[in-house]
């Protein structure tokens, strides 16, 4: 297990969560180090499709702009098909994630492709459980991860975009 310094904050809405993301890049955060999860629609909405357009992934649906944003400032984007959480959309290093956990068919715990992939940076499984039920009421994970200063300054400026909720996850902690 790779342990990382992160800051997991959950939204409510994509409005939000966007709003959370313009705030982090305003403030300087590298966008290297940011991640974001949800389902990318409401049971109201029609998802039109999602394709591969070069190195980018586009979404076609109700909030295709939401998406395409993240995608525009994110690194890395995937559609997974998660049992237990059906079909999410991740941009950032929460894609290699998920990927290294799937591809080591790492099993922990009855965590699925998610969790394992979160668990893979040392986030513990009670907080994984918490993210995953967020992930199945339609709300939105934004993940940063880095050194201890980073996420601190991460922290602080998603404070200010009043999440449902926020943890901080320290590399020392989950190594003790």
């Amino acid at each position: 297990m790779s342990k990382e310094n992160s800051v997991v904050a959950v939204y409510r809405t994509h409005a939000e969560a966007d709003k959370a993301v313009k705030e982090l890049q305003r403030g300087g955060v590298d966008m290297h180090k940011l991640s974001i999860v949800g389902k990318g629609y409401h049971t109201d909405e029609q998802v039109v499709g999602y394709y591969n357009a070069g190195d980018r992934m586009k979404y076609w649906g109700k909030i295709g702009a939401f998406w395409g944003g993240f995608w525009g400032l994110l690194f890395g984007s995937a559609l997974f098909m998660i049992p237990g959480l059906g079909p999410i959309l991740a941009a950032g290093p929460v894609v290699g994630w998920i990927v290294a956990a799937l591809e080591s068919a790492v099993v922990v715990g009855g965590l699925g492709a998610l969790g394992a992939g979160l668990y893979s940076i040392g986030i513990p499984k009670d907080s994984i459980v918490k993210y995953e039920a967020a992930i199945q009421t339609d709300q939105f994970l934004l993940i940063a991860h880095g050194t201890a200063a980073e996420v601190a300054k991460a922290r602080d400026i998603i404070e200010t975009t009043h999440p449902a909720e926020f943890t901080t996850h320290s590399a020392e902690a989950v190594a003790a």
